[in-house]
């Protein structure tokens, strides 16, 4: 049984180990304390829309532990705290339990360790009465038989057998009403001395495509200060930067990872598919900002950068943060909501169907199907790739983007450099459209990945669950 601290607006923590769910963090965060404490925290269940990622909340639910984690599915942070089955775990409030297998969370248990607070609310139709304090809730379930005839709340309540009701549920939120609550700012906390997007923008010219990236960053402050605080960066990743100018700018990524293989060779011309390269074009992974950038085998510059959308059901979920970026782009179809000259502003929220409407992307796409190992079965199914330009835009099968590729153009190698130096396989897009494609950004999720010329499987569960 776990044995957790209660923070009322701010956290629930482990009495006897070192981690503790905080109000604001990112749901990979909460994930990596469950997954630290395996063995211990069991049964762990991922709750999500397929069809509406984006109104529906995510939930971490740990039936075996009576707690439920509810996050933003905008920003993905950690919005509620519930504890739903309040016999499955023993509770604190400064170091006082007033709930245990020995103590019994009741009325006069709460106010003896929370003291007094503002008359409850009483739900005639849930029977239920909620206790309020700022940042925490208490429910308790009342028989039908009470007269609710009170005049200052549930002191004043008459109960048939003389007894006082006991919590069923406990929320803890952020301001002072759990249905309007929002999740918080990342908390310091949380930072863990690790780099965050606020936001990204993709640089383009007229003349030379995509340039690169614009990022807008944050951090923890100077360790000179007393206190921690937030500090605010602005970077640029540009094509053709070397692997020094990139570690400079963002820090040491948080993996680098080496193709030992590119997937997508096979639609390349066949001289090029027969060339074996002897070096390995190599990515550097930022998880929490959630980008890729992949540098030249041959000259270490940067040649192209993913950008990860994080939106449950891909296969890569909860390895990236999303990345907020914003990515503009010439109109090709005048439509009636939009002129012509009105530019397409494509951001991580963006459908495809609103996207191609106003654009002419390759009209058949690449199914790209993902799997972990030989003969392992993808269960979120096949995403599709479509080439625009020198971008390429991974779609999901609810028409959500999963991830958004810019890169340049490869430049002709002569055929007396092909046996010394990498090429860069080129996909080539119906339609007149080409494109360079990025194989896996990390170990986990790119060593088994595999093309199938075909239609994916449709989606056909509105909610997913996955333990």
């Amino acid at each position: 049984m776990l044995d957790l601290e209660v923070t009322p607006e701010r956290s629930l923590g482990s009495t006897t180990e070192n981690w503790e769910f905080v109000l604001g963090m990112h749901f990979s965060q909460a994930v990596a304390i469950i997954q630290s404490q395996v063995g211990i925290i069991k049964g762990v269940q991922v709750l999500y829309s397929d069809t509406n990622p984006l109104n529906v909340d995510i939930i971490i639910n740990m039936p075996q532990d009576g707690i439920r984690l509810i996050f933003d599915p905008v920003q993905q942070r950690l919005k509620t705290i519930e504890v739903f089955n309040m016999k499955l775990v023993k509770l604190k409030y400064c170091s006082m339990t007033f709930n245990s297998p020995e103590v019994v969370p009741s009325i006069e248990e709460i106010e003896h360790s929370f003291g007094a607070t503002h008359p409850g609310v009483y739900d005639a139709a849930k029977q239920l009465f909620a206790l309020h304090f700022r940042g925490l809730s208490f429910y308790f379930p009342v028989d039908s038989k009470l007269q609710p005839g009170y005049a200052h709340g549930l002191g004043s309540l008459h109960f048939p057998s003389g007894a006082s009701p006991v919590v069923s549920k406990m929320a803890i939120y952020s301001g002072v009403n759990v249905i309007d609550s929002r999740p918080p700012p990342l908390p310091l906390s949380c930072y863990h001395q690790q780099l965050y997007l606020e936001a990204a923008t993709v640089l383009r010219s007229s003349a030379h495509g995509t340039r690169g990236l614009r990022l807008q960053l944050y951090t923890e402050g100077s360790i000179r200060s007393l206190e921690p605080r937030k500090q605010c960066l602005t970077r640029e990743i540009l094509f053709g930067d070397s692997c020094q100018d990139v570690a400079s700018n963002l820090g040491a990524p948080s993996r680098v990872f080496f193709k030992s293989e590119d997937k997508m060779k096979i639609h390349s011309p066949s001289a090029h598919r027969r060339v074996q390269s002897k070096r390995s074009d190599f990515f550097f992974n930022y998880f929490t900002l959630g980008i890729d950038v992949l540098f030249d085998a041959r000259t270490h510059k940067t040649k192209k950068i993913i950008m990860h959308t994080n939106f449950p059901g891909h296969y890569n979920f909860n390895m990236y943060h999303r990345c907020e970026f914003q990515l503009e782009l010439a109109a090709d179809k005048v439509t009636e909501d939009a002129p012509l000259d009105a530019p397409v502003t494509i951001t991580a929220y963006s459908k495809w169907d609103t996207i191609a409407s106003r654009l002419a992307p390759a009209e058949r796409p690449v199914v790209l199907h993902r799997v972990g190992s030989t003969n392992t079965a993808n269960v979120f199914g096949s995403t599709f790739s479509y080439g625009y330009q020198d971008i390429i835009f991974e779609v999901m099968p609810n028409n959500y983007i999963a991830s958004v590729t810019l890169y340049q153009p490869a430049t002709p190698y002569h055929v007396a450099d092909w046996n010394t130096t990498t090429i860069a396989t080129t996909t080539t897009f119906p339609a007149g459209h080409s494109s360079s494609y990025g194989s896996s950004s990390s170990s986990s999720s790119s060593s088994g990945r595999n093309v199938l010329l075909q239609d994916a499987k449709p989606n056909q569960a509105n909610m997913r669950i996955t333990a």
